[in-house]
């Protein structure tokens, strides 16, 4: 099994910071989802370039979901 990382989606948003899309992931890659909150401020400075009202940052596992797609949610 590969080793799990976080990496750090950076939304554009509407005005009302709703609406958002994945514009680019920032580079780095963290070890922990703590490192990775505490990088936000630092990363969304430094992609301070995009067009859009409003910028966001989200964490999020590189390790991949298993979707269920039985209808009482049970496997």
């Amino acid at each position: 099994m590969e080793p799990l990382y976080y990496v750090m989606a950076i939304m554009g948003c509407a005005d009302s910071g709703d609406m958002c899309s994945e514009a680019r992931l920032a580079q780095p890659r963290f070890t922990t989802y703590q490192a990775c909150q505490l990088a936000m401020d630092d990363q969304l400075m430094l992609n301070s370039d995009l067009s859009f009202p409003v910028t966001q940052a989200q964490c999020r596992s590189t390790r991949p979901v298993m979707a269920n797609n039985t209808r009482d949610g049970r496997i």
